[in-house]
């Protein structure tokens, strides 16, 4: 009679570690993909524009923003960004945002995640 038992408990368990696994998968694929899609399209329809309009360059783009978010979380590529276009403002506000340690830290993350970009993807 124990025969049956073990082996129900060991369908059961074998059963509940795949759903487990699958949780945790499912999990850790949601932290690495925490940009969004328009985000994304964003970035690699700029890309485009900057590499040429080709199906080379959609594979290749798509490939580079995958790179940059799996290196930095979209908080920090959102700060980055920010940084980037604001510092295009003539005066005094544009100027803070050139000035300041932490904008530069954010675009510096950002342009090392290009880099590596550059290296895996074109």
């Amino acid at each position: 009679m124990l025969r049956p038992i073990v082996a129900v408990s060991a369908v059961f368990l074998a059963g509940l570690l795949a759903v487990l696994a699958g949780t945790t998968i499912s999990a850790r694929a949601q932290e690495i993909n925490d940009y969004p899609t328009s985000a994304r399209a964003e970035y690699v329809f700029g890309c485009m524009k900057a590499n040429g309009e080709s199906r080379q360059s959609i594979e290749q783009c798509s490939c580079s923003i995958d790179v940059v978010a799996s290196i930095i979380p979209y908080d920090r590529y959102v700060t980055a960004e920010t940084v980037l276009s604001m510092a295009q403002v003539r005066g005094n506000l544009g100027g803070q945002f050139r000035s300041s340690e932490q904008a530069a830290n954010a675009l510096n993350d950002l342009r090392r995640a290009q880099a590596e970009a550059e290296v895996r993807c074109f």
